[in-house]
């Protein structure tokens, strides 16, 4: 198959448009070419590209930082000698000034298929600018890597966030281009855009599921993001981020595990068995221990559970991340009423509760914190805005 930068590079016809015009790129770490080669680089090699600029989103153009909440300067590139703007740094949105630089955006970003994901909100934030200043976009699209499925809440309005892009779910289904045609319809965009489309993305083929696997060399899009695993996981480990539990950052699976010092793991595995023994089908659970060396509970020892989905235990219309990682806080609540869940501080430059903010809504924390809420109350809420964007979305979908 060939993504949409390959098809760029290797179908001239494609880049015809764009002769005459200044060109720019936003990328990251993981926009590499079919031969692993950075898209920057790629493109300046291109004798009919004018390549006058490149934007770096959430952890960097080149990937330099590691956490959230950790900005990124403007600098020039060493390699192609072109300015090189942050979209995480002193702003978020391009400035006047950074959209003055180029006529054509190029966008190629490898997205986890999460609402929370902070390149779909820069995408937005990008086509706006564009409409804003009657510049053009580009789309080079890529996998979805997690597929299709729909699960969990979409979010609600006011909720709107740097990760909270839009109500859609938190796993949304759809790949970056797909989902440019979905925020230029509903935010009413007058912009001129373009999804340079995918060959052969076969999102229902196992064993990938919406990845390539054994085609494409997997590259991290964000520091904590190191393979297929942690993005089929992330949808619900994300949630963590907005807990006192670690997520596993400062091991090397994070996101794929969580736990604490103060855990009781044989326990809470029972009572989430107890109330709905359903929302653990589709991986495997294994009780683990585990120390960070750094982020939360560093240098401590940790009881924790390592969802495994790499293996013949995966399936993958089974598995609901989000409903797994709120039934472990469900869990937890029931079996120590009194425990300090929720993690209060900034959040993505929020001041509300990061549970919040990254669910769009208090629903989930109502329903971990209300003692008489069960399994049925989250499921019908969350059922009902899944079967929505499911109809909602399939005008949008450009691959079968």
């Amino acid at each position: 198959m060939l993504f949409g930068i390959d098809r760029l590079l290797a179908e001239a016809v494609l880049r015809e448009p764009l002769k005459g015009r200044r060109v720019a790129l936003l990328a990251h770490p993981a926009s590499v070419t079919q031969d692993l080669t950075h898209s920057l680089d790629a493109l300046a090699a291109q004798k009919d590209l004018h390549l006058t600029a490149a934007f770096g989103p959430q952890h960097g153009l080149r990937g330099d930082k590691q956490d959230n909440m950790m900005e990124s300067p403007d600098f020039i590139d060493p390699a192609q000698g072109i300015p090189v703007f942050s979209l995480y740094g002193e702003v978020r949105r391009p400035t006047p000034a950074m959209m003055d630089t180029f006529d054509v955006l190029l966008v190629d970003l490898q997205d986890l298929g999460c609402r929370i994901y902070t390149f779909i909100t820069t995408l937005r934030y990008v086509l706006e600018a564009a409409a804003q200043h009657g510049k053009s976009v580009w789309i080079l699209d890529r996998p979805n890597p997690v597929g299709r499925p729909v699960e969990g809440l979409s979010l609600r309005a006011g909720w709107e966030s740097f990760v909270g892009a839009g109500p859609m779910p938190m796993r949304h289904g759809l790949t970056l281009g797909e989902l440019a045609q979905w925020f230029v319809a509903t935010l009413d965009l007058d912009v001129d855009y373009k999804v340079i489309t995918m060959r052969e993305w076969r999102p229902a083929l196992a064993p990938g599921h919406g990845w390539p696997l054994g085609e494409r060399t997997w590259i991290n899009p964000s520091p904590n993001a190191p393979n297929l695993w942690m993005a089929r996981c992330y949808a619900g480990t994300v949630m963590l981020e907005g807990t006192t539990l670690s997520e596993g950052r400062g091991t090397t699976r994070p996101l794929e595990l969580f736990g604490a010092p103060d855990l009781d793991i044989d326990a809470l595995v029972k009572e989430m068995q107890r109330l709905a023994p359903h929302w653990l089908q589709g991986c495997l659970l294994r009780p683990c221990w585990f120390e960070p060396t750094f982020h939360k509970h560093v240098g401590k020892l940790c009881a924790g559970l390592q969802i495994h989905v790499e293996d013949g235990g995966y399936s993958h219309e089974v598995f609901k991340p989000w409903r797994l990682q709120a039934l472990a806080f469900k869990a937890l609540r029931n079996l120590q009423p009194d425990y300090p869940l929720w993690r209060d501080f900034p959040y993505e430059y929020e001041t509300r509760l990061a549970i919040d903010v990254i669910n769009g809504s208090p629903l989930l924390r109502e329903w971990v914190d209300d003692r008489h809420a069960i399994p049925a109350d989250l499921d019908l809420l969350a059922t009902q805005d899944e079967r929505a964007w499911d109809e909602e979305r399939a005008g949008y979908l450009l691959y079968d």
